[in-house]
């Protein structure tokens, strides 16, 4: 996902809780008959999701069978190198549908999500999804307050070091985003985002060509375009996403004026076989201006802490396949490799900087095809970490 380090975190945390309901009928207006002669894997499966969907007992697991059918609350572990263990509570509130509206656009839902991990961060906030006139209008809201402690790395004579600086972060967030369906699958529309971050890091600005001021307000407005063929945003078997952002954020009480943020990504779904999924994207980013230290762009990769590899550039790309073994269970195999330019401290210059590694499944919400996930990823240098989380990477 896109956007500053920090919104970046939040939407993580609230998206991956939040997943949109699909009912086979996200983009199944214009698309679905032109890319096949007939059922293909992922449309099979998700048939059989859809079937399952009016039994909550089949759909749902452990605790979950005993919500009332429009409410998911879900009590959940995390584990990422960026902030350690930690436990998230996230619930969403579904709201009804027609049986028109079911066939023609995704559920709308309220949610909310709160979290706190071992190295003493803590995020809260809440989200609203909307789906107007058969999904001709989309719109995502976010609200947020976040009280960060992170990792920022440096070099020591030439060398990284083992250690990094206390890089403190908090202050609230908001963002809104409404687009409108332009033709078939495509989306154009307007994003607004407001932070009021305050930082501490012990860091002299001489060394740093970035924004490190210790109270930065920052108002962005911008266009995004996508482009949505996926069966199912929060796990898809088959389909295309593209999105196109660009954004100039203006700031107050600092040095600067105002900045350029661009964003460019493209993911794609291949069903193989029955149980199989190919899954695959390319990320670019691109930063112009007096650019906050908290907004620099970054390598979406895993292996690493998401402070590791900062700056005005990046590009990157990862592969994954999906394979559900066995009922809820499945496998995932993945690899990627990205660059980062003009690194902050020159922290990955001129390097090329690997992923890899794998992870295990489950299943704990079919008919939305929600899993928990534990992966164990590797990068250079000997690198390594473990995550915890729900939903795939991408």
């Amino acid at each position: 996902m896109h956007g500053t380090l920090f919104q970046i975190i939040i939407m993580t945390i609230l998206l991956s809780l939040l997943p949109s309901p699909l009912q086979g009928a996200q983009q199944g207006t214009e698309t679905d008959e032109p890319e096949t002669g007939g059922e293909t894997p992922a449309q099979e499966s998700q048939a059989l999701d859809e079937a399952e969907d009016p039994d909550e007992e089949e759909e749902k697991s452990g605790f979950l069978k005993k919500m009332p059918k429009n409410l998911l609350l879900v009590p959940i572990p995390t584990s990422t190198p960026t902030f350690g263990t930690g436990l998230i509570l996230g619930g969403a509130w579904f709201y009804s549908q027609t049986e028109e509206q079911k066939e023609s656009q995704p559920a709308s839902f309220t949610g909310g999500a709160a979290g706190y991990t071992s190295n003493e961060s803590w995020v809260a906030g809440v989200m609203q999804q909307n789906y107007w006139k058969e999904d001709t209008w989309r719109f995502t809201g976010v609200a947020a307050y976040m009280d960060l402690k992170l990792d920022l790395n440096v070099e020591d004579a030439g060398e990284e070091s083992d250690s990094g600086l206390d890089w403190l972060v908090k202050g609230p967030l908001f963002q809104g985003r409404i687009s409108r369906r332009i033709k078939g699958d495509w989306y154009m529309g307007v994003t607004g985002r407001y932070l009021d971050i305050t930082q501490a890091l012990e860091l002299d600005a001489e060394d740093v060509d970035y924004g490190i001021s210790s109270n930065i307000t920052a108002v962005a407005v911008g266009l995004n375009l996508d482009y949505d063929s996926r069966d199912m945003p929060s796990n898809a078997y088959q389909g295309r996403y593209l999105e196109l952002k660009a954004l100039t954020s203006f700031l107050s009480e600092t040095e600067g004026d105002s900045y350029q943020s661009y964003h460019a990504r493209f993911r794609a779904y291949h069903p193989l076989k029955d149980s199989l999924v190919l899954a695959w994207e390319v990320n670019g980013c691109a930063r112009g201006g007096d650019i906050p230290l908290w907004d620099t762009c970054r390598l979406g990769l895993r292996g690493f802490s998401a402070t590791s590899y900062l700056g005005k550039r990046s590009l990157y790309a990862q592969a994954e396949i999906r394979w559900r073994f066995y009922k809820r269970w499945g496998l995932v195999g993945f690899a990627g490799a990205g660059r980062i330019y003009e690194p902050i401290l020159g922290i990955g210059e001129d390097d090329t900087i690997p992923s890899y590694g794998a992870g295990i499944r489950f299943m704990v919400l079919e008919s939305q095809r929600i899993n928990v996930r534990v992966d164990y990823a590797r990068s250079q240098g000997g690198d390594s970490a473990w995550y915890l989380s729900v939903t795939e990477a991408f």
